[in-house]
């Protein structure tokens, strides 16, 4: 129901609620237009009267008589707004009577747009959520009852919702808040793990912790805001909105905003700028649907999302509940708030002329989004109980309902072992054009559209991921870790991925890419001894044997060797285990024909870390490529240490493969198609193999 909650927001924003009943097609004429009317300040797909020349609009999608017949209450409410914005009569006189004077214009201008200012603060905020069962009284004909358990907590400090909007030219939506952490209560599918009588610690049942606190960081969230006595409406002067996006975006930035939050920050901006017509654009007009009088307009919507450093722990009792409210949200039979329209072309379009398309290629509105996330540590515990068996199925669909067992006594084990992971940054890039629709509708159309419009023709993601590292630590019984020991290194990553909008409208054009993704890895090192290994493997083992209801005992022995204990010299190094790989690099492509597939590999390295004399290590080389191999034959090969010859050299492994998709097609075809297939051609960067294997008799 919490979820719903949420959709209907976003529904009622984007004005994506239909009124059709079932088996009955939406008017495409009245597609987002509903009772309900539209949000002003927000895009939606059926303003496309306000992108794109009248010569190639299907059809006028905003009459000015079917915004009169279905106003809705959002409209209606809006056009109460002027009223309740009062402007005194100093400044009538200072902006002087002449009809012809800028600010006169400009005056008309902000009566017709004003400019409205609404902020919401929250101290703290506490969310609790619960899970509710049918319970049978002890008679036989007694009714059955609704009994309720509190299983999850949420608490919020320092909410900050503040909205600044100007018409439709701009809106923009600021939320943060300071702090915010999970809690763990009660029990979890019959488990009793932090009922009161187990006597456990907050800081256990505590599994996500983001931001500061409140009274360390102050009031900050209150900043500018009619609660500051150092906002200028407490001080007796005017404030001075910022209605420009690009000092908006100088101004609000994600350093500014984690220094006056500091857990999250979300900055949502829409603008709407008219560039070339008669005037500034405004409600009205853009509700007349007539872009011949008010020019070129261009509209941009950007949501920008920092998340500040942030603990998760991810034990049996946190993923069992997170598990756990992902299949409440599942089981549910409530309607969907709009239909997905069909994905069919429409055959009857008009073809565009060269100065349309070098119109329409001047600007596309897009919609961007960017989520930042800072300091992450995330800390995967070995499971004191598993019962995913209920949970899993239904999240995979392969199961309705999730019946649960007896209740079991719980049992902590202490000293828990883990596996803790630490990031710096996670950088989520995603950008999709605003009327995606209407667009590949148009594009597909051309004979040979340009890479630029093309590009604006699909989703593109980038995700970039920057000091990763992993390594195993311990809680003990006091609530504290041990040392991490490492097992991966840091190191950085990337990966770019784009996929084709309206595939179905590309058909005739088999060489157009469907999706396409490029994987980026400059090095990767992991690291570990044996008894390392046997800890991660019963940690996976904890998890993977599902069922267990009790916790796994792990081997004191096997502790003591992973960790050190502190104040205790440590003893000799353990023969350690090691390899490396270098400049990765990998791609696909899939089209209407084929999937493509290629990649490279600089170089990769295994070696083995022993104790050696005097304390230090010794390497024992087990694969290392490319490497010069002219002196294998001679020991002095194997006393010596082999590095590529240069960072210039050729790669170590490339390959590439093809795959038609469908092979019935070609084997029926009278066509003949030219599919080919490369099988993993690898070359190996070898003199010495080279030399003798083809020179020598």
């Amino acid at each position: 129901m919490f979820i719903r909650i949420m959709q209907l927001g976003i529904a009622l924003y984007y004005g994506e609620i239909g009124n059709f009943k079932d088996g009955e097609m939406e008017d495409p004429t009245c597609h987002n237009k509903d009772m309900l009317g539209n949000i002003t300040g927000a895009e939606d797909e059926t303003r496309i009267d306000m992108q794109y020349p009248a010569q190639y609009k299907g059809q006028d999608l905003y009459s000015q008589q079917e915004d009169e017949q279905s106003q809705g209450w959002v409209s209606w409410a809006w056009s109460f707004v002027p009223a309740i914005v009062s402007y005194d009569d100093g400044e009538e006189d200072f902006l002087g009577n002449d009809p012809t004077s800028t600010t006169h214009q400009q005056k008309t201008q902000t009566l017709r747009n004003p400019i409205v200012s609404i902020g919401f603060y929250c101290t703290k905020a506490t969310v609790t959520f619960k899970l509710t069962e049918m319970q049978a009284e002890s008679s036989y004909y007694s009714p059955q009852k609704v009994k309720s358990r509190e299983v999850l907590c949420w608490e919020q400090e320092g909410t900050t919702v503040e909205a600044l909007m100007m018409g439709e030219p701009f809106f923009d939506c600021q939320i943060g808040f300071v702090g915010c952490r999970a809690l763990c209560l009660k029990g979890i599918m019959g488990v009793k793990d932090f009922e009161e009588n187990m006597n456990r610690s907050e800081t256990e049942a505590c599994f996500f912790i983001c931001g500061e606190n409140l009274s360390m960081k102050g009031l900050t969230y209150l900043t500018n805001s009619l609660f500051d006595y150092r906002s200028p409406e407490n001080n007796g002067t005017r404030a001075e909105f910022i209605l420009d996006a690009a000092h908006h975006k100088e101004t609000y930035t994600e350093i500014a905003g984690m220094q006056r939050f500091g857990a999250f920050y979300m900055d949502y901006l829409y603008t709407m700028e008219n560039i070339s017509g008669k005037g500034s654009a405004n409600q009205q007009d853009f509700s007349s649907g007539k872009s011949e009088d008010m020019g070129t307009v261009q509209e941009k919507s950007t949501k920008s999302l920092v998340i500040g450093p942030l603990d998760f722990r991810l034990d049996s009792s946190a993923v069992h509940r997170i598990l756990k409210m992902i299949v409440c949200a599942l089981e549910h039979e409530y309607e969907p708030y709009s239909g997905l329209k069909p994905d069919i072309k429409d055959e009857n379009e008009t073809i565009l002329n060269p100065e349309e398309v070098a119109s329409l290629e001047e600007y596309i509105p897009t919609r961007h989004t960017s989520v930042t996330l800072l300091k992450c540590t995330f800390t995967i515990f070995m499971a004191e109980f598993n019962l995913l068996d209920h949970l899993l199925p239904v999240i995979m669909g392969e199961k309705n309902s999730s019946n649960f067992l007896n209740t079991t006594n719980f049992q902590s084990l202490r000293p828990l072992p883990s596996i803790q992971i630490l990031v710096d940054k996670i950088n989520l890039e995603h950008s999709v054009p605003m009327y995606a629709e209407q667009l590949v509708h148009v594009v597909s159309s051309l004979t040979q559209p340009s890479d630029n419009l093309l590009h604006y023709c699909y989703a593109h993601c980038y995700l970039k991921i920057f000091g990763f590292q992993a390594g195993l630590t311990s809680l003990d019984c006091r609530g504290s870790y041990c040392l991490p020991v490492p097992i991966i290194p840091s190191f950085s990553t990337a990966l770019y991925g784009k996929l084709l909008k309206l595939p179905t409208c590309w058909t005739k054009r088999s060489q157009i890419a469907v999706t396409e993704g490029i994987f980026e890895l400059p090095n990767l090192t992991i690291q570990a001894t044996r008894a390392q290994t046997l800890l991660l493997q019963a940690i996976y083992q904890s998890w993977s044997h599902i069922g267990n209801v009790n916790s796994l005992s792990v081997n004191e022995a096997l502790m003591n060797e992973v960790f050190q204990t502190i104040g205790v010299k440590s003893k000799n190094p353990l023969p350690t285990l090691e390899g490396s790989i270098q400049n990765v690099e990998l791609k696909y492509c899939s089209t209407s024909l084929v999937k493509c597939a290629s990649g490279t590999m600089g170089s990769i390295k295994i070696c083995a870390k022993a104790p050696g004399d005097s304390g230090k290590e010794k390497l024992i080389p087990l694969l290392q490529g490319p490497s010069d191999t002219k002196d294998l034959h001679s020991s002095k090969w194997l006393n010596e240490s082999r590095k590529p010859e240069s960072l210039l050299a050729p790669d170590l492994i490339a390959f590439t493969v093809q795959v038609p998709q469908y092979m019935d097609y070609y084997h029926n075809s009278g066509e003949y198609k030219f599919i080919i297939i490369h099988l993993f051609c690898i070359f190996f960067s070898s003199k010495a193999f080279k030399k003798d294997f083809f020179e020598k008799p």
